[in-house]
């Protein structure tokens, strides 16, 4: 049998599920809830700090593999990489932990392969149990076959699809630091009043004159106003089912969050007979059930009921209504209604209240963080590319329809 051949394996012989582990009951350690993990995305999105009673025990390199549905399918699957050396932590007894076997197979190569059409469907026809609470079957995905490759070849195709999540991860890093850093700017100038006044210096801890207002004590020759002066408001109407389709015929449609990913807009359905359209750098977000997750438009998309859409009045405007809603954000659901799904009204948006500050300041914020976002933007196109790409190729390698050259000892 040559070196580079793929064999036939049980996963149980090459994947060390849910590795034992010890930590003490009452000890402070690192946990990770089903929260923490995003669908597809290999890095885990932080960890909480607390006494441990129970759960699933793991260390760095681990991959967790959510059981329960509709995490599964959602594709809720992380590689740990928050826990120092030798250190152990925990989480959700939903995870399944899947470990490497030395000189058998590669840790990377796991997680990969955790998130490959093989193995998630045999983890997906697993499930038993009642309906909503069904889960992935341990046993079964142990003694489930699959084609294995040799070691050094697992490692280089690892190499290949990790380059692709570092890169993605990199940019996600960029994104939240720029977006840290306008959200304090805006709380610096338009909250704090420490825009820079015209020597330069903070305006009210430099002695800036400050008058009485609706909202408080605000810079004097500014106002208050309403957000319908500062964006024309839009609100959803989903047209007729029978006009819905998967082939991208005719306008993509949004309908609440299912459509947001982040800041990009991903939606699955399109409409030949749109009723209401925002355009491209409207700003766009949910206002039904899941309220919120403001972004802007990338193109042309048709609203349906569960979304609404602000044409700034002028493009200085753009992101200072954007940072004064997801300030406020909070303040707008508490004024949500219905009896089962929680709305937003049009008033209750058009109303909000805010800040005018004179034009030479919000001039200066728009030229300062529309470069922040024109960055973000770019950055979330390039990793839809890259996660398309990531996605192309990993059945193809996890499959051997795409071999990756490995140099054979000498």
């Amino acid at each position: 049998m040559s070196s580079n051949e793929w064999r036939e394996e049980k996963l149980e012989d090459v994947i060390e599920f849910n590795p034992s582990e010890t930590i003490k009951k009452g000890k402070v350690v690192k946990k990770i809830g089903m929260d923490k993990l995003m669908p597809f995305q290999r890095k885990i999105e932080g960890f909480v700090v607390t006494k441990y009673t129970s759960g699933t025990k793991f260390r760095n390199g681990d991959t967790l593999l959510a059981r329960i549905t509709p995490c599964l399918e959602n594709g809720k699957t992380a590689q740990v990489s928050i826990l120092e050396e030798g250190e152990v932590g925990f989480g959700s007894t939903e995870f399944i932990v899947l470990r490497e076997k030395p000189g058998i197979s590669d840790r990377n190569f796991i997680y990969y392969l955790s998130i490959s059409p093989k193995l998630r469907d045999i983890a997906i026809k697993s499930m038993t149990g009642t309906s909503g609470r069904q889960r992935a079957q341990v046993d079964v995905i142990k003694n489930s076959i699959i084609k294995l490759p040799p070691i050094e070849e697992q490692r280089q195709i690892a190499n290949i699809l990790s380059s692709l999540d570092e890169k993605i991860e990199i940019n996600n890093e960029i994104n939240k630091k720029l977006e840290e850093m306008a959200q304090a700017i805006f709380k610096h100038w338009f909250v704090d009043f420490e825009f820079p006044n015209e020597n330069g210096e903070p305006y009210k801890s430099s002695g800036g004159e400050m008058v009485e207002s609706e909202l408080g004590m605000i810079p004097k020759g500014w106002t208050i106003t309403t957000l319908s002066k500062y964006g024309k408001l839009q609100m959803g109407l989903s047209p007729k089912s029978n006009t819905y389709n998967e082939e991208g015929i005719g306008i993509p449609l949004l309908n609440g969050a299912a459509d947001f990913s982040g800041k990009l807009i991903t939606p699955n359905k399109y409409t030949t007979d749109p009723k209401r359209i925002c355009k491209e750098n409207d700003l766009v977000f949910c206002i039904r059930a899941t309220i919120g997750n403001i972004t802007y438009a990338d193109k042309q998309y048709c609203l349906g009921r569960g979304v609404a859409s602000i044409t700034p009045l002028h493009e200085t405007y753009s992101e200072y209504i954007y940072y004064n809603l997801k300030r406020k954000m909070d303040e707008l659901i508490s004024k949500a209604t219905g009896s089962v799904i929680l709305g937003l009204s049009k008033p209750d948006i058009n109303e909000m209240k805010m800040v005018v500050p004179n034009e030479g300041v919000l001039l200066n914020f728009h030229k300062i963080v529309s470069k922040f976002h024109k960055t973000t933007r770019n950055n979330d196109i390039q990793n839809l590319r890259l996660s398309n790409i990531r996605d192309t190729l990993l059945p193809k390698l996890m499959s051997g329809e795409i071999r990756v050259p490995v140099e054979e000892e000498k």
